[in-house]
């Protein structure tokens, strides 16, 4: 069974940092591009970052650019979102995705929260 579990979501203050997580499981991690999304309520979902199979290549979003920062282990099955100077506007949502590179496939994770709140 396919998963992808986010972790490391939560509340904090503007200019704050957080490291979202997510554990993919079921799927053959080397060969998906992960990418994060954010939602916020009565918007439509936001890609915000993108990482290659390989890793070597990465993307981000106008507005996260500087920011934020993708990054994957393999050994791990693991992507990571690495959150840094955080506005309250970054208040959202943050989805995981996994698409295969090989395959029309792709699957997303729960979601989870980022507050950022004085």
């Amino acid at each position: 069974q396919v998963q992808l579990v986010e972790s490391g979501g939560g509340s904090v203050q503007p200019g704050g940092s957080l490291r979202l997580s997510c554990a993919a499981s079921g799927l053959a991690f080397s060969t998906y591009i992960m990418r994060w999304y954010h939602q916020t309520p009565g918007k439509e979902r936001e890609l915000v970052a993108w990482i290659t199979d390989t890793g070597e290549t990465t993307g981000y979003a106008d507005f996260v650019k500087g920011r934020f920062t993708i990054s994957r282990d393999t050994a791990k099955s693991t992507v990571y979102l690495q959150i840094n100077s955080l506005k309250p506007e970054d208040t959202a949502v943050y989805y995981c995705n996994a698409q295969s590179r090989y395959f029309d496939y792709n699957c997303w994770g729960q979601g989870i929260q980022v507050t950022v709140s004085s």
